[in-house]
């Protein structure tokens, strides 16, 4: 049976110089003709149909240019593998590597088996792929080209210093480090197996955004996160859907991403540093500082997605033209006006227009718990049952008319009163022997 090989298409012809004196056809880049050696004219290009390319239907949150980096050059020209992972059943400081859960432009995580504690913990392995590389028959890691190894052991200080900060803390909701180590030339932290989506994902997976009380249930818990965070002078800066895992106890905030942020300040990787819609107008440098505020306003944009399903107006955006819609007064059906406003204020474009700190920010979400009410303490009265055949003097009654041989009552006695002060030592003896009292109100 035959087989149809698809055409290709004919190549244009090159353009020609043809010589007006003796018609000799010439190069187009020929100044003189070959034949006659007489002058000639530049050849026109030949007229090319151009094909309208149709608009995208993705519209890019921030137009920006994108610089190749020289890590990125050196892969493109040598066609090198990305990075290698570990082999199953390699093992690491005590922690045998069961199969990887994940790999990005700066780390790879294994899923791994403690033989010590006998647990499954996540091991993150700090590997740059645009730095450097590990063969496929050794464990150990190397640098694409040396001139990289500077940006690679700035990015892994880095990263040790972000798994030692994160060992410090024990908050539910941050992520917690068991467990660091440097081996193979390169870095590696311990944590806890995290089971559940992220919050990216999970709000993709809803049919309707969530409830306020939704939103609260894992607001809260990061606030806390970020309280204690700040409670030790330091910023997480990396606050995004995608960066906070949804699990069954809880919401958990991951990791700092400072190793990133060192080596895409270095290499110049324009699109890999911030992420619009999230990260504030602090973050893109200048002169105005970063603080707690930084953190707020990204975790504002994080209830801003939630609600909304768009990202935020980006801050390098809204410097020129500020197209940021209010929350309040758009969603006040499905939240109260007061939490709405409280995301706005947070995601005000100035630092000092959002909340300070945390403390701040709680207070503008939840109004301030209101002082418990005085209430007027009706009159008590001392009810005391005296058995029958049993004299107890009254208030004020003498010892001659107690000797007086008047008879004992033959029904409850009882005095009004409102404290013990008020009570003769008598009635206090009484009381102390056994006999029954009730203070009821009047």
């Amino acid at each position: 049976m035959a087989t149809t090989l698809p055409s290709c298409p004919t190549p244009a012809p090159a353009a020609r110089a043809i010589c007006p004196n003796c018609g000799a056809s010439n190069r187009a880049a020929a100044r003189f003709c070959i034949g006659c050696v007489s002058p000639l004219e530049p050849a026109k290009p030949t007229p090319t149909r151009k094909t309208p390319i149709p608009p995208s239907q993705f519209a890019a949150t921030v137009e920006c240019q994108r610089v190749e980096s020289l890590a990125e050059s050196d892969r493109r020209r040598a066609g090198v593998v990305t990075t290698h992972t570990l082999p199953e059943g390699t093992t690491i400081e005590g922690f045998q590597i069961l199969r990887p859960l994940g790999e990005g432009g700066f780390g790879i995580v294994y899923l791994a088996w403690d033989s010590v504690l006998e647990r499954h913990v996540a091991l993150k392995e700090y590997m740059p792929s645009q730095l450097a590389v590990r063969g496929a028959d050794s464990l150990g890691v190397s640098m694409r080209s040396e001139r990289h190894r500077g940006t690679f052991d700035a990015g892994l200080k880095s990263f040790l210093n972000e798994a030692r900060l994160l060992a410090r803390f024990d908050h539910p909701a941050l992520l917690k480090v068991f467990r660091f180590c440097e081996a193979h030339g390169t870095a590696y932290m311990a944590m806890p197996y995290y089971e559940g989506p992220t919050l990216k994902e999970s709000l993709a997976s809803k049919t309707s955004s969530p409830s306020e009380q939704q939103v609260r249930e894992w607001l809260h818990p990061l606030l806390d996160a970020l309280a204690a965070i700040h409670q030790e002078r330091c910023l997480h800066r990396d606050i995004s859907p995608d960066n906070i895992l949804v699990t069954t106890t809880g919401p958990v905030l991951l990791d700092f991403g400072a190793a990133r942020r060192v080596i895409s300040d270095r290499t110049q990787g324009l699109t890999a540093v911030l992420k619009p819609g999230f990260a504030p107008i602090e973050q893109y440098g200048g002169a105005l500082t970063q603080g707690p505020w930084t953190d707020l306003y990204a975790l504002a944009g994080v209830v801003y997605y939630a609600i909304t399903g768009q990202l935020p107006s980006a801050s390098a955006a809204r410097v020129v033209s500020d197209a940021y819609q209010p929350l309040s007064g758009t969603f006040g059906v499905q939240f109260s006006e007061r939490f709405l406003q409280a995301i706005d204020a947070a995601l005000s474009l100035r630092p000092e227009g959002r909340p300070q700190d945390v403390a701040e920010f709680r207070a503008l979400l939840d109004p301030l718990p209101m002082a418990d009410p005085v209430l007027e303490v009706p009159p008590m009265r001392l009810v005391e049952t005296m058995q029958p055949g049993e004299c107890h003097a009254r208030p004020g009654a003498t010892d001659a008319g107690a000797a007086s041989g008047e008879s004992a009552p033959s029904e409850p006695v009882e005095w009004m009163t409102t404290t013990h002060a008020g009570l003769s030592p008598e009635r206090v003896n009484h009381a102390r022997r056994g006999n029954r009292s009730v203070l009821a109100p009047e």
